[in-house]
């Protein structure tokens, strides 16, 4: 089978052939239909993510496909269904062997493209916000990046959720994109006063920021008393500092959220969440907003979408030609 490698650390992804894997019990094998990509892709591929893979190593964390085949004295899911799920590394093939209790069916409207690019985001927003942060309807959340992958899903689960929105995104076309998924106020990530900005709008409850930098400071000195912030992420490439004297003085918290760790820790909530994110998305409840969809060969484009900021929501790399 076709799957994208990484040799060694900081080299190029190379298409390469390799042997289709063969399940072993507890496992199926899917046919890849569609994988998302994410920011933590490229951060693996140069060696800076929390998980290092040990090299050659397939990357791609989430994707869509069919059930091709099952393991010994496994029953479930029945080859053909059609599935979604997460995986440490290893989507960006033509197959791939996962646990079958990582997989998740989808609903009949959900095509493999928007499916792909669904499990991480909005499992990321969801439990972070529900979970950990435990927002509450008429609270305020501000949301950094907010029309990048897991913060446009933070807009739209905080608005489902019954909280005031407000987003920060860079440019009038971004922010558009915020607007249309719930954001009630909006604001450009380049422009000064961000700290006078969120005060002005009567200070912020809870904050979803996969940012980081000037932007998460911010953020915390508008927090109104007893308010939670999340570290999702670093985009900016520069980790906040945190004064604990802020925290003291405010009781507020600060609360770092890796949905990976969240699987691998409490991985019967993260699959409640997951089944509950898919419920909404079978009632319309939902919309997932993919940008750009790339053939195979364009993953290395893919991740220049990404460093580039030019994607909005999701990319997604398509791998079959089924939908």
């Amino acid at each position: 089978m076709q799957a994208w490698q990484v040799s060694e650390l900081g080299a190029a992804p190379e298409l390469v052939s390799i042997a289709s894997p063969v399940p072993v019990k507890g496992e199926v094998v899917v046919r890849v239909e569609a994988v998302g990509l994410n920011f933590a892709d490229m951060l693996s591929i140069q060696g800076k993510y929390q998980v290092r893979h040990p090299f050659p190593y397939i990357p791609g964390m989430e994707l869509s496909g069919v059930v091709e085949a099952l393991g010994p004295d496994t029953e479930a899911p029945a080859p053909g269904t059609r599935v979604l799920s997460t995986c440490p590394a290893g989507a960006l093939a033509e197959r791939v062997a996962l646990p079958a209790a990582r997989l998740f069916a989808l609903p009949d409207a959900m095509g493999f493209e928007e499916a792909a690019g669904f499990p991480i985001a909005y499992g990321t927003s969801h439990l972070a916000l529900t979970h950990t942060a435990r927002l509450r309807p008429g609270e305020t959340l501000f949301v950094t990046g907010a029309a990048g992958g897991v913060g446009l899903t933070a807009v739209e689960i905080g608005k489902r959720l019954g909280a005031r929105v407000i987003a920060s995104a860079r440019g009038a076309d971004r922010l558009e994109v915020a607007r249309a998924a719930g954001a009630d106020l909006l604001i450009d990530s380049e422009a000064p006063g961000l700290k006078e900005a969120l005060r002005a709008a009567g200070g912020v409850d809870v904050v979803y920021d996969a940012v980081g930098g000037p932007a998460f400071d911010a953020a915390l000195r508008a927090c109104r008393p007893e308010g939670r912030l999340l570290a999702i992420g670093f985009a900016s490439g520069e980790v906040p500092q945190i004064p604990a004297n802020l925290l003291l003085v405010r009781n507020l918290t600060v609360s770092g959220f890796w949905y990976g760790g969240m699987e691998a820790h409490v991985p019967a909530v993260a699959a409640a969440s997951m089944a509950e994110l898919l419920r909404w998305r079978a009632e319309g409840l939902l919309r997932p907003h993919v940008s750009h969809v790339l053939p195979f060969a364009a993953f290395p484009e893919g991740l220049d979408l990404l460093r580039t900021r030019r994607a909005t929501g999701k990319v997604v790399i398509r791998v079959g030609q089924q939908q």
